[in-house]
């Protein structure tokens, strides 16, 4: 089992290098849940158009997105890619909104955190991650998003099993860090550049990477 200190020490690393990341990059609530559907299996450039198709649409908004046909949607999000599949997703998640919060948006955001989550997760498409980065980042719930470079970097580090699942990983953060939304967001946001940047799939920068070095044990804390 890893050390508390070690979870605290790779952030404290990771911010010292990256510096503050300013997650997420939306500027409401519901272009923030349109974009954790959309970065699904895609890279955010490719989100931002999508997003910035609905932006100019004049679309951008619970109740015009609601309103619009599943072909409508699929044609303003074709560039984040799977636009079929992720229009279906959306779809199914305003209709959840619509049916359990009464197409309030804010009330869905605003309801007890395990409830709110469960809800999520009966959308068809809509996995942990996704509803996870739903409740962190649009609605300030403390939950701790996992995604690859999480898994990745962490079983690298000896940190975690390699076999842990989603779950697993999470309750690994949750159980080691202070409960606030404002650190796992921080911590999740410097995971994925170290990820993208450093800790690669294939090929990792390991001799120029911020953890090099690091040994797990000592430290900073919160």
């Amino acid at each position: 089992m890893a050390e508390k200190k070690a979870f605290e020490e790779v952030y404290a690393l990771l911010f010292a290098h990256f510096g503050p990341q300013d997650w997420w990059p939306g500027e409401t609530a519901i272009e923030i849940v349109v974009g954790a559907v959309l970065t699904q299996n895609t890279n955010w450039t490719n989100v931002t158009k999508a997003i910035a198709n609905l932006q100019n649409a004049g679309v951008l908004s619970y109740s015009a997105l609601l309103e619009l046909s599943m072909e409508e949607l699929a044609s303003y999000i074709r560039p984040s890619g799977y636009y079929n599949i992720k229009s279906k997703r959306l779809k199914n998640l305003l209709m959840m909104i619509r049916d359990r919060y009464k197409g309030d948006l804010e009330r869905l955001l605003g309801d007890e955190t395990q409830t709110a989550r469960e809800n999520l997760l009966s959308v068809q498409g809509i996995g942990p991650e996704t509803a996870d980065s739903i409740l962190l980042y649009a609605g300030d719930h403390p939950v701790f998003v996992v995604d690859a470079y999480t898994h990745r970097i962490f079983s690298r580090h000896g940190l975690i099993a390699e076999e842990s699942d989603y779950d697993a990983i999470q309750e690994e953060f949750t159980s080691r860090l202070p409960m606030q939304s404002a650190l796992y967001n921080e911590y999740h946001a410097l995971l994925v550049m170290l990820g993208k940047n450093f800790c690669k799939k294939t090929k990792p920068l390991c001799g120029q990477c911020p953890l090099r070095g690091f040994n797990g044990m000592d430290g900073p804390g919160f």
